[in-house]
């Protein structure tokens, strides 16, 4: 599931929205994520755009509202300079959140609503993800501002009790890092 997500194939954007509409039914923390007031801010890429590129974080956000998650899908952020992928860079390698933040700006200042959340396809340690809500945050400081990964890396977990099991958390900063709980 993950490489279809990974590549774009409509069926599984489709069929994870699903999936996340019924899980957000069924479980009251994860449901507060979405609703009419809602706007989805897909994340940047770790490079800038080229024309029609394929950008999955969109996609999932666009799919999610499809299923009535969202008013809107609004690309609120954009990356202006290149940053390593963390997926393929050594840990030391990996872009810092200050160094995300820099490379991140607004696309548009227009009022997008007051409940924002982000959209990504995987998170790992939420570098990211506090480097975008770090930058909405500033342009947008009345907007309350939560982030949402359809998947979430475990590292090399040895028992993965419930792998399609939503779970709520945080990102922090804490000890010049991002820390992700849960």
């Amino acid at each position: 599931m993950r490489d279809a997500i990974k590549r774009g194939n409509p069926d599984a954007m489709t069929r994870a929205a699903e999936r996340v509409a019924k899980v957000s039914e069924e479980t009251p923390p994860f449901a507060a994520f979405f609703g009419p007031n809602v706007t989805l801010v897909p994340t940047p890429g770790s490079a800038p755009r080229r024309g029609d590129s394929l950008w999955v974080p969109d996609r999932i956000a666009k799919a999610l509202q499809a299923q009535g998650l969202a008013a809107a899908v609004e690309p609120l952020l954009e990356r202006v300079e290149a940053v390593p992928k963390s997926a393929y860079a050594a840990p030391r390698d990996r872009p810092t959140v200050e160094r995300h933040c820099a490379s991140l700006r607004v696309t548009s200042l227009l009022a997008p609503g007051q409940e924002l959340v982000l959209v990504d396809d995987v998170v790992t340690k939420g570098r990211t993800l506090l480097a975008a809500a770090s930058v909405l945050a500033s342009a947008f400081p009345e907007a309350r501002i939560r982030a949402f990964a359809l998947i979430r890396y475990q590292g090399f977990a040895e028992d993965l009790d419930a792998p399609l099991s939503p779970v709520t958390g945080e990102i922090t900063w804490e000890g010049g890092d991002a820390r992700r709980s849960i």
